[in-house]
């Protein structure tokens, strides 16, 4: 009988056994096992973990959406919990953390009101009404808003210096800079338009902006530069002859036979690379190896061979230019278009830039320099909340107090209106108000500050009137004076996504899993040692697996 290693202390073993006491909710533990991972990043000054991942690459992050990514979950409810927060960062660039926060604190709320004995039912209709009226009241809240033809660094500041980040004034002007220099006449914005280009070495400092488009890679052979009218193929193969994965076996019958091998490689060779310019390509972007051949060929039917390591960079290549990553050393049906195509030196880092001159495509890219991998993981992520930053305020240009301030005032009012209602809606909107507080406290205890002091003190003001008290480095601060902003969009999708889920997983009273199905080896040997009987055909599981 093999042994089984003992669970985690932290993690109950088995959802709905008693560890210390019965769950009436069954997905509470899996939440507040989720919540417990990811509290501690939450907020400016929260901590970083040292992910491994499946391939054995270290990551240090503190962004929620990368370490929910490489969890392993088992539970159902922690995995539906993991689906909205990371459907909030893909709509809005972040606040993952922020779901499965709310999320915890909303379902441990209502696990105390149904001990109370409050039913099932009437918890779900009433939290339905307290997250409505919270949607509700947020737009209240709102008490700026960024101008159309406003400089947009002061509404991007904080949202880029979430965590902290060395250059984080200068990395924001250029964001701001190129998200306003391309926003076009109606005041629409495109994030595709704005490209990002990490590169490593220099310094974060030595970050600039290109015109058109730039990604890391390089000019392979004598053609540098297309000036107008690239055609643009892009290769998710070898630049060159194939090389078969199986291994093969030249059977050679005379002397002959083996000096026409490799001229049969060469006319292979020079009628691909000739279909490629008959079809008037005249920039090769190559996934993969570029044989001398091959390359020496290109050059002579005046073909530009680029080289790119990442495929990724392939891929957001292959959706700006509309054209298909071919597997093979073929021309494309449709191949890409751009006005032209030429290599970049900046330092030690080489790039390469293509220019469009139509609309709804990339107009500036701004290229980021660090000397680790880390820095510039840190610097490329701050980047893109920015855009998408910015892009939600093309949508709606209202801005909500930050640094937990927003919470508190939600809490204030939910509070004031729960002790007034009647029947199971009063209870029920203080249960949402205090799930409320929980966040700017876990602020405060990431920020090392006395939680209970800082709680009391922003109680106070808010009971005062002043609704623009939050949570800083050293104590409360005045978010209007700190420039402490939110966006009125990805506060209420985080709102609106935490309690979707707690709704969903209300409606749960128990999970179940069906029997797994013998295994073929199994039916075709009958001898074979089978696993033991259970008396039921279903079985409880546990939070998530390690």
């Amino acid at each position: 009988m093999g042994s089984r290693a003992p669970p985690a202390p932290q993690l109950p073993e088995r959802l709905g056994t008693q560890v210390e006491e019965k769950h009436l909710l069954s997905s509470l533990a899996a939440a507040q096992a989720l919540a417990t991972v990811l509290r501690p990043c939450y907020g400016p000054q929260g901590l970083q973990k040292l992910l491994v991942t499946a391939k054995g690459e270290t990551v240090f992050t503190g962004y929620a959406t990368a370490i929910l990514r490489a969890l392993q979950l088992e539970h159902p409810a922690a995995r539906l919990l993991r689906e909205a927060a990371q459907g909030q960062a893909e709509q809005s660039g972040d606040g993952a953390a922020f779901v499965v926060l709310l999320a915890q604190a909303l379902l441990a709320q209502a696990e105390d009101l149904l001990r109370a004995g409050l039913p099932r039912a009437q918890l779900r209709e009433a939290y339905a009404a307290a997250a409505a009226e919270t949607l509700a009241l947020l737009p209240s809240l709102a008490i700026r808003s960024l101008g159309p033809l406003e400089d947009p660094f002061w509404a991007l500041h904080s949202v880029m210096t979430t965590h902290t980040l060395a250059q984080g004034d200068r990395l924001t002007k250029m964001v701001a800079h190129a998200c306003s220099a391309t926003r076009e006449l109606d005041g629409a914005f495109r994030p595709e338009r704005v490209g990002v280009c990490a590169l490593p070495g220099a310094r974060l400092e030595d970050s600039c902006l290109l015109p058109g488009l730039a990604l890391p890679g390089k000019p392979c052979g004598q053609v540098t530069m297309v000036q107008r009218g690239a055609r643009v193929a892009l290769l998710a193969c070898a630049f060159g002859p194939a090389r078969p994965i199986a291994p093969a076996t030249a059977l050679l019958s005379s002397p002959a036979d083996l000096t026409k091998l490799p001229k049969g490689s060469e006319r292979l060779i020079e009628k691909q690379v000739g279909q490629l310019a008959a079809a008037s390509i005249n920039v090769v972007v190559v996934w993969g190896d570029i044989d001398e051949e091959a390359l020496t060929q290109a050059d002579q039917l005046g073909l530009m061979v680029i080289q790119v390591k990442s495929r990724r960079e392939m891929v957001y290549l292959s959706e700006v230019f509309g054209t298909p990553l071919m597997p093979y050393l073929l021309p494309p049906l449709q191949p890409g278009k751009c006005q032209r195509v030429y290599g970049q030196e900046l330092g030690e880092g080489l790039a390469v830039v293509f220019e469009w001159e139509s609309p709804g495509t990339p107009a500036l890219t701004l290229v980021l320099r660090g000397a680790t991998a880390e820095g510039l993981r840190r610097a490329e992520q701050a980047v893109y909340h920015g855009i998408d930053a910015y892009f939600q305020l093309c949508q709606d240009p209202r801005l909500l107090p930050g640094a937990g301030a927003t919470e508190m005032a939600l809490a204030k009012m939910l509070s004031e209106k729960g002790t007034k209602l009647e029947g199971p809606s009063g209870p029920a909107f203080l249960a949402f108000a205090q799930a409320l507080k929980s966040l700017p406290k876990t602020l405060a205890e990431n920020a090392g500050l006395a939680a209970s002091d800082v709680m009391a003190e922003m109680n106070g003001a808010h009971q005062a009137g002043n609704f623009l008290m939050g949570v800083g480095v050293e104590g409360t601060i005045d978010v209007a004076q700190e420039q402490v902003w939110d966006t009125l969009i990805a506060k209420a999708q985080g709102l609106r996504a935490a309690a979707d889920v707690v709704l969903q997983l209300l409606a749960v009273d128990d999970i179940v899993v069906a029997k797994k199905c013998p295994t073929p080896q199994q039916d075709l040997n009958p001898d074979a040692e089978k696993p033991k009987e259970r008396p039921s055909p279903v079985k409880k599981i546990s939070p998530w697996k390690k």
